[in-house]
């Protein structure tokens, strides 16, 4: 039986089926907890990381447009279920 999940508390489910609760930070998210988000593979993981490693860390959800690969329909899929810190 899958976790309840509420409508604050968005779910995202990996490759192998594992469901995480929570949104996850972009911040300080790993390639694996990137790649737990619909739409987003290995490449685009890598991405993400450099991105944060070469300007900072994103100072909203919606940053991640600046991103390449992040288009606005790839940031309309998971802008709910990320956050920042």
């Amino acid at each position: 039986v899958p976790p309840v999940v509420g409508p604050d508390q968005p779910s995202t489910t990996s490759a192998d089926g594992a469901t995480a609760a929570g949104p996850i930070d972009i911040n300080t998210a790993t390639a694996d907890q990137l790649t737990a988000l619909p739409g987003i593979g290995p490449a685009t993981a890598a991405s993400i990381i450099s991105h944060r490693d070469e300007h900072g860390p994103f100072a909203s959800p919606e940053a991640l447009i600046d991103v390449a690969g992040i288009g606005p329909s790839k940031l309309a899929q998971v802008v709910g279920l990320i956050a920042t810190s």
